[in-house]
């Protein structure tokens, strides 16, 4: 598969992968104030952005894109960093092709199930997917009728913002959603579940590979026990908290976020 993606800069390579919604878009601020010292790809993966859709949706088939990518870009070693489920897909990454990473980084994700956590969250992924389903674009002129189609269920106007990111335009005008909203929402389980346990082979990750952890302080993804599952797979992993962030760390506190990764990447 080929995947969409920016570039900015020169330097070592930096991979960046967003998490679900997310786009190489949402991350051109971070790719360009890191430009000086890294040349920086943004990577939109399967069924997001700009890259192909398909019916495959699971950290496996992610895992493989990664690395088709690089093939195509001939980039050797890299340093990788994913947020949320891009996290996931850097963690596989990282176990299985341990020599094609430099340096890791995985923002605010654990390697461990959120499934329970999910249910609680309100709006749930279930009920987000759901809407933006629901949204009937026949009937739709505007972004703002969007909006107030979204606004029942998805009352955070932050997140109705984050999501209507995803709005795509054709040639005659009308709307569509980048989202391969069908595949994500069958496949939300996997996606919120645990890595497959075929990505993490015993002993697969070297200890001495850097591995640097960032959580949001105020988001409930990873919790100070995590630090055990995440030890047992990545032994030399470090955690660094920033304060007043929550799960979209890099949106809510980017120059705290862009620290602590240059800082980390060197």
């Amino acid at each position: 598969m080929k995947l969409f993606y920016k570039k900015f800069g020169s330097g070592r390579p930096m991979v960046i992968l967003h998490g679900l919604y997310g786009s190489s878009d949402n991350w051109i601020s971070i790719g360009r104030a890191l430009a000086d010292d890294f040349e920086v790809y943004l990577v939109d993966q399967r069924n997001h952005g700009r890259s192909p859709h398909d019916d495959q949706h699971n950290y496996e088939a992610m895992r493989n894109d990664l690395l088709d990518f690089l093939t195509d870009a001939g980039l050797d070693r890299i340093i990788l960093a994913g947020h949320s489920m891009g996290g996931k897909t850097a963690m596989c990454f990282a176990a299985n092709f341990p020599g094609r990473v430099e340096k890791l980084i995985v923002v605010d994700m654990a390697p461990k199930s959120y499934r329970i956590l999910i249910r609680k969250e309100v709006p749930s992924h279930y009920d987000i997917l759901k809407a933006m389903k629901e949204v009937d674009f026949t009937r739709i002129s505007g972004r703002r009728e969007v909006d107030r189609m979204l606004a029942p269920v998805i009352k955070q106007r932050r997140i109705r913002a984050f999501l209507m990111k995803n709005l795509g335009k054709t040639d005659d005008n009308r709307y569509f959603w980048k989202l391969n909203l069908n595949v994500l929402l069958r496949d939300l389980d996997n996606i919120m579940g645990d890595i497959n346990e075929n990505c993490f082979e015993p002993g697969a990750v070297p200890g001495s590979l850097p591995v640097l952890f960032i959580r949001g302080e105020n988001s409930p993804y990873i919790l100070d026990r995590d630090m055990d599952i995440i030890k047992k797979i990545f032994p030399s992993a470090e955690l660094e908290t920033i304060s007043g962030a929550g799960h979209w760390l890099h949106a809510e506190q980017p120059e705290a976020f862009i620290d602590v990764l240059r800082r980390f990447a060197g």
